[in-house]
């Protein structure tokens, strides 16, 4: 059986780097070729790899969210996350959209074949790194997310699809004076000082 495999990287070198991986791999075919999550989902339709190879972090629709297209739109197309950075929330925001697998860019070629092949027959794949991760996370203490009120909750919704205070208050038809008073009270529940620190808090322990 010949592997169907569909590269997304948003560096040309990359993909060729790839590419001559594939070549030395028999049971493998290199389909197509896509440089961001829009043409990621576009080349699946129209190929229908068996696996595909996908870059994280891209200009324009990400490859996070290209993931969460394809496993619901093609949920037997494997998606296996190939990237550098290994952060909580990139870690396990790949895995949640349906990701199979999640290695580092300086995977070894026998490593990566490996996962290919394992992914194929529904096994999952983690680099060291991401192992680490996601062993860090399940140790932190979790949040009582329970503790935020509905208008709590909406605001940091708000602020995760990145709004400034005008933007909440326009979207929510409060004051900005109230916004405010919602947000300090998310980062004193929360335990955070920052927007960012509450952003990535909520994403981590999947407040909203």
């Amino acid at each position: 059986m010949t592997i169907k495999i569909l590269l997304v990287d948003d560096h040309a070198v990359v993909r060729s780097g790839l590419s001559k991986f594939l070549l030395v791999n028999k049971d493998m075919k290199l389909v197509g070729e896509a440089s961001d999550g829009e043409e990621a989902v576009q080349k699946t339709s129209l190929y229908r790899p068996d696996v595909v190879l996908m870059d994280l972090m891209m200009p324009g629709k990400d490859g996070i969210t290209a993931t969460r297209e394809i496993h619901q739109k093609y949920p037997n197309v494997k998606v296996i996350a190939l990237t550098s950075f290994a952060e909580q929330n990139i870690v396990q925001g790949a895995l949640q959209a349906g990701a199979i697998a999640y290695l580092q860019k300086n995977v070894t070629a026998k490593e990566l074949a490996r996962a290919i092949h394992l992914a194929c027959e529904g096994r999952m794949t983690l680099s060291s790194e991401a192992s680490q991760v996601l062993a860090y996370a399940v140790a932190q203490p979790q949040i009582d997310g329970c503790r935020l009120t509905d208008r709590e909750r909406d605001v940091l919704k708000c602020m995760l699809d990145g709004l400034n205070n005008n933007g909440i208050a326009e979207k929510l038809v409060v004051s900005l004076g109230t916004v405010k008073f919602h947000i300090s009270n998310i980062f004193q529940k929360l335990g955070v000082d920052s927007r960012v620190e509450a952003v990535k808090m909520a994403i981590e322990q999947k407040l909203v």
